[in-house]
């Protein structure tokens, strides 16, 4: 099992220095993070959007040890809505944000992160889009739902990200599954004991579906979080049975993952969002990316070992 080894070199310093440090990790880190910078990132939301395409964009970096550093996550996101409003996409392209970039994990640490967060959320709103609040480990989570149900009393359009993984999301889900909401369901990329996860593959994918059937049988907007081919069958299934239409849930992917099912599931007319990241503290971003699905970390092997 690499996955949990991979989740715990992503929190390593030492590791952090060797990864970046090797020569091949730039062109594949690329494959997944298309830009460094919102003047980079610009061209791929334009590009993508031409497709049919929406966005879901993400600044990466979640070690935050200061307000100041903080307050400079928050900047970004308000940035990349500067950039994004003569765009005139509306919810074509929202943002996720992580709350321990916006200061969670510091002292003070909820409080903190509802207060820079809210004026991203609020901004979104002004040009008509929204923001999703990913999820992070298990510990973090009763502050995130805390804040996302203080945000929603402004601005109801409001999104959260629940984890399959988790024994709590079924609960979760049976409660966020309401007239307005926005919910994101994944399987779960962080290293979980198994006193509060699943830890077995079929176990999760058990869990995801009962979580998913619950959402789409809800008055909320599912977001099925997955690359999975049997899961984006089920998930069809499950919402023809609920008597959805194409334009009441859909469809969420990362950048750099099964492109070819993004553009196909578009083109049948689903509504297929790609999760987009960008920014120059990528490390642990990438390092989950490596750890969510062995066809990534072969895709990276197999590129230090064609580089010798």
């Amino acid at each position: 099992m690499l996955g949990p080894v991979i989740l715990a070199a992503s929190r390593s310093d030492r590791m952090r220095r060797l990864v970046s440090a090797a020569p091949v990790t730039k062109p594949v880190v690329d494959r997944f993070i298309p830009g460094e910078t919102v003047d980079e990132i610009v061209p791929i939301i334009r590009d993508l959007t031409d497709q049919g395409l929406e966005l879901t964009m993400d600044v990466v970096g979640e070690d935050i040890t200061t307000p100041e550093q903080a307050e400079a996550a928050r900047d970004a996101y308000l940035e990349l809505i500067d950039r994004l409003k003569p765009l005139d996409l509306g919810t074509r392209a929202e943002m996720s944000v992580k709350l321990s970039m916006f200061g969670q994990a510091l002292d003070g640490g909820h409080e903190l992160a509802l207060k820079n967060v809210r004026p991203v959320v609020e901004a979104a709103a002004e040009i008509g889009t929204t923001v999703t609040l990913d999820a992070e480990d298990h510990t973090t989570l009763d502050s995130m739902f805390a804040i996302h149900e203080e945000l929603r009393k402004d601005v109801p359009q409001t999104g959260c990200v629940i984890q399959s993984y988790l024994f709590r999301t079924e609960a979760d889900a049976r409660r966020l599954a309401d007239s307005g909401s926005r919910v994101r369901l994944v399987k779960g990329a962080y290293k979980e004991p198994a006193e509060v996860a699943y830890q077995q593959r079929h176990e999760i994918d058990k869990a995801y579906v009962r979580i998913l059937r619950t959402l789409m049988e809800g008055e909320g907007y599912p977001m099925i979080g997955s690359h999975d081919p049997r899961l984006i069958s089920i998930a069809q299934e499950l919402a023809r049975t609920a008597g959805r239409k194409l334009d009441e849930y859909e469809f969420q992917m990362l950048y750099g993952i099964r492109g070819d099912e993004h553009l196909r599931l578009a083109a049948e007319g689903h509504r297929m969002r790609v999760y987009t990241a960008y920014g120059t503290d990528w490390y642990g971003y990438f390092m989950r990316r490596l750890a969510e699905k062995p066809a990534n970390l072969r895709f990276f092997a197999r590129s230090v070992i064609g580089r010798g």
